[in-house]
């Protein structure tokens, strides 16, 4: 029975991803950058920037930006309990 329970759990656990998309102009964009970003901790009191603007050689050109924890993402914080989660953050222009 507590084999069980220890199985659901972690794959409750692992289950879980997240994407956040900011899109700052209609337009569909190419992806220019993509990098993945390490947090510690789960990532409290922490946080990470990426200038967009330069990125697309200025703020006109940005098309939308994304931030999103995979399954590979949640695999790596489940494994260190939550000592490492990192989070992959892309920039498409247009």
């Amino acid at each position: 029975m507590k084999k069980t329970a220890v199985l659901v759990v972690g794959a409750l656990m692992l289950s879980g991803c997240a994407q956040q998309t900011f899109v700052v102009n209609d337009k569909q964009g190419n992806l220019e950058e993509e990098t993945m970003q390490s947090f510690f901790v789960s990532g409290i009191g922490q946080k990470k920037t990426i200038d967009a603007a330069s990125v697309c050689s200025g703020a006109e050109n940005v098309a939308k930006v994304e931030v999103q924890q995979t399954f590979l993402d949640g695999f790596l914080g489940f494994v260190t309990f939550g000592i490492y989660t990192p989070r992959d953050a892309r920039v498409y222009c247009r």
